[in-house]
């Protein structure tokens, strides 16, 4: 697309409803500083195209035609970050805003622009607004609301698409898909996100190229795997992801389970985690990624460990071993960090402890740390599977109840002591052959 024969659409303030009062005031001083010192200065991307549809932007970014160095002469709050791409960031207090200068479509020889193998991995040539819009991936997001007369500004027919609903990429979708495969998820989270369809041109080239994904950095997937997850349209990106054949490369070992399930168990699993991600996510309560990938990957790991429990492995070594292969696998895709795989693994490993009732364990079993993630996920494998809903109810009367009169009823009625553990009547001069304990019910 020839940016220089782009011919703006002006949409004034009385036709597109979108008030400052709407914007961050922390944008608004930016936009204006920008403005006052004889810069251009834009809100730009998804804050025009939420405002567009009646949302309430979290983030909020400028565009302009100050280079980044001298967005920080303006702003003695601002650092530049990125070597991809360099940015401006103009701190205040919790929130950034990302100032950025325009970018241009061309190469101009400087070097600031490199493409490895098809892939943009750096750019930093700068240039107008016109190439700045055409540079941009969807059209919805390629709106700029002007601060110096308060209009919307549209290169693209972005407006139109807002108003269709309609996900539409720039210029030639398989080019625009090469230069960053990453597009591909960023297309089906935006089309779960705000409900848009795909245009036909956007969504057909995504199932043959969606390998290409394999290639893209694990830290970046991960990232975006959370805003897939984790940003309230859970259920939804996961519908699409299935559609579009991204899941399969995303996470390989669920889409393998998916596949073989015919009971629907762990489909029904599945959707109700993403459901219950939602549903916090919409009341502003906390969610964790440990927990979500737990359940996004149980399918996998409790196959696993009953591959290596029929190889005649003991529960623990075949738990540890099931729980690393899994995690391995899914790492070399996404980059799950240490600090959700570890309690991921937790909460694994003590569902196979909840059908222990004797008494030194169950106690042990309620002040552990992670008990009552443990617990969630119970219910969670207990919404899918209605056997476990017996050792649901049970686990649920132990937490009401007191200590005291919980470790009583446990006390077991009969023989004159206990072992080690408080699950016996057995008496004390007796050695009972340890039990082997069973592997959790998939899901």
């Amino acid at each position: 697309m020839d940016s220089s024969r782009l011919q703006p659409r002006v949409i004034p303030r009385q036709d597109h409803g979108i008030s400052r009062k709407q914007i961050s005031p922390n944008a608004l001083r930016v936009l204006y500083r920008l403005h006052e010192a004889g810069f251009a200065a834009y809100l730009v991307g998804g804050a025009v195209r939420d405002l567009l549809v009646g949302g309430a932007p979290k983030d909020f970014d400028v565009a302009t035609d100050a280079t980044p160095d001298q967005v920080r002469s303006l702003f003695r709050n601002c650092r530049l970050i990125g070597r991809r791409f360099r940015l401006a960031h103009v701190v205040y207090g919790p929130e950034i805003i990302e100032v950025a200068t325009f970018r241009a479509g061309e190469d101009d020889g400087s070097g600031a622009r490199e493409i490895e193998n098809g892939v943009l991995v750096r750019d930093n040539v700068y240039g107008t607004i016109e190439d700045d819009a055409v540079r941009r991936d969807f059209t919805a997001n390629a709106l700029y609301y002007a601060i110096s007369d308060f209009s919307v500004r549209d290169f693209v027919g972005g407006y139109e698409d807002v108003q269709a609903r309609s996900l539409r990429l720039i210029g030639d979708p398989i080019t625009r898909y090469r230069e960053d495969p990453v597009r591909m998820l960023r297309a089906a989270r935006l089309s779960a996100k705000l409900g848009f369809a795909m245009d036909t041109a956007t969504a057909e080239p995504i199932a043959a190229l969606a390998s290409l994904l394999e290639g893209a950095s694990s830290a970046r997937l991960f990232d975006e795997s959370l805003k897939l997850f984790m940003a309230g349209h859970a259920v939804r990106s996961f519908e699409v992801l299935e559609d579009q054949g991204l899941l399969t490369v995303l996470l390989p070992d669920l889409a393998r389970a998916l596949c073989s399930d015919p009971s629907g168990q762990c489909r029904d699993m599945v959707r109700q985690a993403l459901a219950m991600t939602d549903a916090r996510v919409a009341e502003e309560k906390p969610v964790t990624p440990a927990f979500l990938f737990a359940a996004l990957l149980w399918p996998a790991y409790a196959a696993e460990l009953h591959r290596l429990l029929m190889s005649g492995a003991d529960l623990a070594v075949a738990e540890q071993r099931a729980a690393d292969r899994v995690t391995l696998r899914q790492t070399d895709r996404l980059a799950i960090p240490k600090r959700f795989t570890v309690p991921m693994h937790e909460i694994w490993w003590l569902q196979s402890r909840f059908p222990l009732r004797q008494r030194k364990r169950v106690m042990r079993l309620l002040h552990h740390p992670r008990f009552r993630a443990a617990y969630d996920f119970l219910e969670l494998r207990a919404h899918a599977v209605p056997q476990l809903m017996e050792e649901l109810a049970w686990w649920r009367e132990a937490q009401s109840i007191e200590a005291d009169a919980l470790a009583e009823r446990l006390q077991p009625k009969t023989g004159r002591g206990s072992d080690s553990e408080g699950d016996s009547g057995a008496p004390s001069g007796r050695r009972r052959k340890p039990r082997r304990r069973s592997a959790p019910r998939n899901p």
